[in-house]
């Protein structure tokens, strides 16, 4: 680490902030971190936000170039693929991606606490709680805080770079709104959400099949639920829509409602349980957040949620937050620490992926609660895999390049387009068929481009005898 003597102001001490904290104190920055809130770690409830984070390749990616990767993953549970439970209770699996891929369930509180520890190892980092950002001032570099505690009731810092890690509803960004032309639009949509816990069983284990992720889609309303691994339970969210929630005003409505569409899930919660939490929690909003810049010169910059506010179904926010940083910390090495370059270059560059993972979000909420269970959908899952078991390198199903790897979300959603092409033209071609034939045909013709492999002559010979069987030559 070497010193440096400018001073970064991080508002925000969530998971992004407090990471972020981490990238820039191991470059000798001098940081401060401020949290509106309390510390986390001193509390023993805490409210907000609980829904248990999925932590995948991207988010891992972070983690790791700090160092606390092996950490986090012991405090998650591998999840293999998703676990689908019918209106009768029947389950059914349907794998991620290959054996060894997973994607990580997380407490989000427990990943807090690591990071924010993390982060105060370095002695050129502080975190100063119970600030509330009041205003900041961007010429100057100042930024007034009040305090919830404490003999002063406004404090005023400078530093030499602002930075908003500050959440969906994010200060800085309505500072930096005011301060620049930014594009700004934001959507809520119909569904909200409230949480709900299927305890561990009398033994203390899982009540449920534990490496997965289980839906319960119901076409236009689902229930998801991810497994804990501090106490080995299940956090179940429901996402239903606002005029769903006010419908169910008295236990029995709510009691007939689960019996209805998630009996299964009903039993291992109970009535009891079920009827307090529906009776004592508010349903909460999902927002979608798009903008564009996200900085303003080389004074401040604004990252995670506070830029890209996503709903959470493709359960990309925290890689998305994660990623962020890596990019930053890349354009920081490239462009060697110089905020008026690194600054403009990290908004041309994240800002077109962004989007698209805001975009892909919302459309996988769709899959999730209605596409998980059409033929359509089990079909192409099945041709997906197929190709990739086939043909590694040249056809990457979406969610392998959204979970899996590093792809740029942009480019996943392009080669995404060029896939669905490819299938079409293949239907109008042959004329539909079974899945082998339809993949064997895609991939005869990936095979006149890329050469061949002992497997392709293989498969290749197949599907001609398939197409002589069907009268397809």
């Amino acid at each position: 680490m070497s010193e440096n003597k400018k001073r970064v102001s991080i508002i925000g001490g969530g998971l992004v902030g407090a990471l972020q904290g981490c990238f820039l104190a191991r470059r000798g920055f001098q940081v401060d971190v401020y949290e509106m809130r309390h510390d986390i770690r001193k509390q023993e409830k805490v409210f907000g936000r609980s829904i248990n984070l999925a932590l995948s390749r991207r988010g891992r990616e972070a983690l790791k170039a700090i160092g606390l990767e092996e950490e986090v993953i012991r405090n998650g549970i591998k999840m293999y693929g998703r676990m689908i439970h019918d209106l009768q209770g029947n389950r059914k699996s349907f794998a991620y991606g290959s054996k060894d891929q997973y994607i990580m369930s997380v407490d989000r509180r427990r990943l807090n606490e690591i990071l924010l520890t993390a982060a105060e190892k370095h002695s050129n980092l502080q975190i100063h709680f119970d600030h509330k950002l009041l205003s900041c001032d961007f010429d100057t570099g100042e930024c007034v805080f009040e305090r919830s505690e404490g003999k002063e009731a406004e404090i005023v810092r400078k530093s030499d770079l602002i930075i908003g890690c500050d959440g969906a509803f994010s200060a800085v960004r309505a500072f930096l709104m005011k301060n620049t032309r930014m594009n700004y639009s934001q959507e809520y949509i119909a569904e909200g959400y409230i949480e709900l816990r299927i305890p561990p069983t009398a033994d203390g284990q899982f009540a449920m099949e534990t490496n997965y992720l289980h839906i319960w889609p119901r076409h236009t309303f689902m229930l998801i639920a991810l497994p804990n691994v501090k106490d080995s339970s299940f956090v179940l969210t429901l996402f239903l829509s606002f005029e769903t929630f006010e419908s169910l005003n008295d236990k029995q409505k709510v009691v007939a409602f689960f019996k209805t569409y998630f009996c299964d899930a009903l039993q291992l919660i109970g009535e009891g349980p079920l009827i307090e939490a529906f009776m004592s929690l508010k349903p909460l909003p999902l927002i979608s957040i798009k903008c564009l810049p996200y900085h303003l010169d080389d004074r401040a910059v604004i990252l995670g949620d506070a830029a890209h506010a996503m709903v959470p179904f493709y359960g990309q926010g925290l890689n998305c937050g994660f990623e962020d940083l890596l990019v930053f910390d890349d354009l920081m090495t490239r462009l060697c620490n110089d905020f008026a370059k690194v600054l403009p270059e990290f908004t041309k560059y994240r800002s077109i992926d962004t989007h698209s993972i805001i975009d892909l979000s919302m459309f996988n909420y769709v899959e999730m609660r209605s596409g998980v269970t059409s033929r359509t959908f089990l079909l192409r899952k099945k041709l997906d895999n197929f190709l990739y078991w086939l043909l590694p390198n040249v056809w990457i199903p979406l969610y392998t390049m959204v979970s899996f790897t590093r792809t740029r979300y942009h480019d996943a959603t392009a080669i995404r387009k060029w896939q669905d092409k490819v299938i079409d033209n293949t239907v109008k071609v042959i004329g539909g068929g079974s899945c082998f034939v339809v993949s064997s045909y895609i991939a005869y013709h990936l095979y006149t481009r890329n050469g061949s492999t002992p497997l392709l002559e293989i498969m290749l010979t197949h599907f001609n005898a398939a197409l002589t069987k069907l009268k397809l030559r």
